[in-house]
């Protein structure tokens, strides 16, 4: 089989390759909505039964809540590099989402009549971060930073344990770093249920983000209304589009730094130049030989990765805004040039110099980003996820007098006569 298949567009096989996908439920729905009912109605109990089956580890309910004393024991067991490093990353997250934050604001009319909207914190969030045989400190300064910065009170992390019971330390480590609050060591649906219903242990909140499986999606979906979620998120997904100018190799790499993560992750490249994508699947198959993530990689790339040969780089353009891709790197001589007809993509990375990665771990933006072509309506993670938002309206005497034959006009139309009356009550008493 070969590595990845080079297609030509609009061929029926390129188009079918970048079909966007749907979550998958008919096979799961079942099985989550049992776990969520489980529960909800048993509370911890039914907790520890799922993570006892699932995570192969045997807790009890003092178990579930991560102490203080095991966060300061995690910095003696990651090295200061890390620290380090971690904390130059979150800081430049932190400097992003900063410049995110809105303002409270109103607006007053000639007479005296005031709107606005003001801005507040969500009370209690639950973020959820991957973990068990996983290690993903960058996905807890993604989604606790922007959620500090919009001043939430209460930030509420649940993750897998491993067979051990343990959380790895580089995640508690990012968790006191970024600002989380409250950490308990349960995943998959189990922790959505937990978090949108609560427990003898854990309290609900009033929204769930972050990434995870499946059932962790699925989940996310089942509660939905029961609490607030950020999105409903599949396997990752990247873009790139290429005019040949840049060396293979870098091609390869970021495909590759997609691919890794999942069997189902799409990597995709774009190109009018079919030497050069030639080129950049030898490069392919010379650096998966050296990933120790290697047989995922391929996988990936098998099942659901394609080089795309176009006509030209506005034909390349259009099949990225066709596909709304999570990724999308412009992998050419004039990336500015080509931004402006860019209209659906979660992040966009503009040259050479700007790998995929930067956005994983370093510059900023979030990576918490829509997938399977939700980018057409949706957006990534920001400071806004974690705030909500009132309508303020302040009437003084003259602006309601002035309003309210109007009001009348179009209540009458409706025929919700008590509407009416609520405004002419006041009206009519000012005339007397």
């Amino acid at each position: 089989m070969t590595l990845i298949p080079v297609l030509t567009w609009p061929s029926a096989e390129a188009r079918q390759r970048l079909q966007n996908r749907t979550l998958e439920e008919k096979e799961l729905r079942a099985s989550v909505e049992s776990i969520v009912a489980e529960v909800r109605n048993k509370g911890d109990e039914a907790l520890l039964a799922y993570t006892a089956e699932f995570d192969g580890c045997r807790l009890s309910e003092a178990d579930l809540r991560v102490t203080e004393q095991e966060i300061d024991k995690a910095y003696s067991l990651v090295d200061d590099g890390f620290v380090t490093a971690l904390r130059k990353a979150r800081d430049n997250i932190r400097r992003f989402h900063e410049l995110q934050k809105k303002k409270d604001w109103f607006f007053q009319d000639k007479n005296g009549s005031s709107v606005g909207q003001i801005y507040r914190p969500i009370e209690r969030v639950g973020l959820y971060v991957p973990g068990g045989t996983a290690n993903y400190p960058s996905s807890v300064l993604m989604t606790a930073v922007p959620a500090a910065v919009a001043g939430v009170p209460e930030i509420v992390m649940v993750t897998p344990p491993d067979r051990e019971g343990k959380v790895p330390p580089a995640t508690l480590v990012a968790a006191r770093e970024a600002g989380v609050t409250e950490i308990y060591r349960v995943g998959g649906a189990q922790a959505v249920a937990a978090l949108a219903f609560g427990t003898e242990t854990i309290r609900k909140v009033d929204k769930i983000v972050g990434p995870g499986n499946r059932f962790v999606t699925l989940a996310k979906k089942i509660v939905y209304g029961t609490v607030g979620i950020d999105m409903l998120a599949g396997p990752s997904e990247i873009l790139i589009i290429g005019d040949g100018s840049a060396e293979p190799a870098y091609a390869a790499a970021d495909l590759l730094s997609q691919a890794e993560h999942d069997p189902q992750a799409r990597a995709v490249l774009v190109t009018p130049a079919a030497g050069w994508g030639q080129a950049v699947v030898q490069e392919l198959k010379r650096q998966a030989e050296k990933l120790p993530r290697r047989e995922i990689a391929c996988q990936a790339l098998q099942n659901c990765g394609a080089v795309i040969i176009v006509q030209d780089l506005d034909e390349a353009v259009s099949v990225a805004n066709m596909v709304a891709p999570e990724h999308l790197e412009l992998l050419v001589r004039e990336p500015f040039t080509y931004l402006a007809a860019i209209k659906h993509a979660g992040a966009v990375f503009l040259g050479s110099h700007s790998p995929e990665p930067l956005g994983d771990y370093w510059a900023g933006p979030n990576h918490v980003l829509p997938t399977s072509g939700t980018a057409r309506f949706n957006s990534p993670l920001t400071v806004d996820d974690f705030c909500k938002r009132s309508s303020i309206i302040s009437y003084t005497e003259q602006g309601l007098r002035q309003a309210a034959g109007s009001i009348q006009t179009l209540t009458e139309w409706e025929n919700l006569e008590a509407h009416g009356r609520a405004v002419a009550i006041r009206t009519e008493e000012a005339d007397k």
